[in-house]
């Protein structure tokens, strides 16, 4: 079902009526206040089509209160140790030989010689490895 929507001139002329009301209450002139009465009955008949829409309306259905859901359990993953080494390898990305970390200088070297031998380009990257740990 739609909503109808609000008409904010007749909420206006509605909240000025009561403003001039409540003057009145508190002893203005009475020339004003005739002029006030004809000026409230038109705003009033502009009310009265204002409720008469409300009224259409069908009741609200009350909601139960939502219940809050229970946060989702995530499982860490397991979390890997990882070490750097160099990893030779030929044109194809087909790795040849790996060297530790510290030994960048003979990596270097063996991919030359290679590519001296073999007529083909060896190239030297760093790889990460995970870490194998010992269980006792």
């Amino acid at each position: 079902m739609a909503r109808r929507t609000l008409n904010h001139k007749a909420l206006r002329a509605d909240y000025d009526a009561a403003e001039r009301r409540k003057k009145e209450a508190l002893g203005e002139g009475e020339d004003q206040a005739d002029e006030q009465d004809e000026e409230e009955s038109e705003d009033g008949a502009e009310a009265a089509d204002v409720e008469a829409g409300e009224e259409e309306e069908a009741p609200k259905k009350k909601k139960k209160p939502a219940k809050e859901p229970k946060p989702k359990r995530t499982r860490t993953p397991k979390v890997v140790r990882q070490r750097v080494v160099w990893g030779v390898f030929n044109n194809s990305n087909a790795r040849v030989q790996t060297f530790a970390y510290p030994q960048r200088k003979e990596a270097d070297e063996y991919a030359a010689k290679m590519s001296a031998d073999k007529g083909s380009t060896f190239f030297v990257q760093p790889i990460k490895e995970p870490i194998e740990e010992k269980k006792e």
